[in-house]
């Protein structure tokens, strides 16, 4: 029986070396590659692939929160083999029930093991319902550890900022600024959806599709045109931001207006 495949890599030399590894395996279909989480979520959706190769360190959505999303939209989980450069989520990668985990770079037996694992647990069921509630429990605790603080480049230097020193995020022309207490820096993530999926979504907010904001970093709502709203920040620019007509209603809820 053929094994479908999809490897997600934010490396385009990882994606293409796992390819070139696969390409002579027998009874096997690369049927899809994606550079991020989000487009992991999305090919495992359209495709239901047996197997997938899933990378842990990834901007904005990593492998451990990809599964987390394939959890809360209720898809079914493929076999999942995570890939890294660094063993220390060895651990981690089985207690999300991996069937494999592989070391960078590759090596081709090794590559093939997890092939050979995966076809002779082809036919046994996805992990069953009672333990989902493990897993995201899990993954919550793996995310906690994980993401308190956040990548930023500045000058051609790259920082590592604290979550609750962010005030807010933009988007223009493809590139996200974003705006911390001390300083001010680009992110690698490619979309504001991207960014949020990283962030703590108890701290921050889509005020409007153009901007991200930390909840405890808004100094000032502001009465605008039409029953609208303009939020005033406490960086040192007291930066306004604007409120979507679609999230007046959220800011009303959070402030009691």
């Amino acid at each position: 029986m053929s094994l479908s495949v999809i490897i997600v890599d934010d490396e385009q030399l990882a994606r293409d070396e796992l390819s070139y590894l696969l390409r002579d395996v027998e009874d096997l279909d690369i049927i899809g590659q994606g550079k991020n989480g989000l487009e992991a979520v999305t090919l495992i959706k359209e495709n239901s692939p047996d197997l997938v190769f899933l990378d842990v360190q990834m901007p904005g959505l990593d492998g451990f929160g990809v599964i987390k999303k394939l959890v809360e939209k209720k898809i079914p989980l493929p076999k999942i083999v995570f890939s890294t450069a660094f063993d220390q989520y060895a651990v981690k990668a089985f207690e999300v029930s991996a069937l494999d985990y592989l070391l960078k770079p590759f090596e081709k037996k090794r590559v093939l093991q997890a092939i050979e694992k995966a076809r002779k647990t082809q036919d046994s069921d996805v992990p069953p319902n009672e333990k989902l509630d493990t897993l995201v429990k899990l993954l919550e605790e793996q995310k906690t550890q994980t993401t308190t603080k956040v990548l930023l480049k500045a000058n051609n230097r790259l920082f590592l900022v604290d979550q609750k020193e962010i005030c807010f995020a933009s988007i223009e022309d493809g590139v996200i600024t974003v705006v911390a207490q001390n300083m001010e820096g680009q992110s690698n993530c490619r979309t504001l959806e991207e960014l949020l999926a990283s962030l703590d979504s108890k701290l921050f907010w889509r005020a409007h599709r153009s901007y991200l904001v930390n909840i405890n970093r808004i100094k000032e709502v502001v009465p605008w045109f039409k029953s609208s709203y303009q939020i005033r920040m406490d960086d040192k620019k007291q930066t306004e931001i604007p409120v979507s007509r679609a999230q007046t209603r959220r800011l009303r809820e959070l402030f009691g207006l």
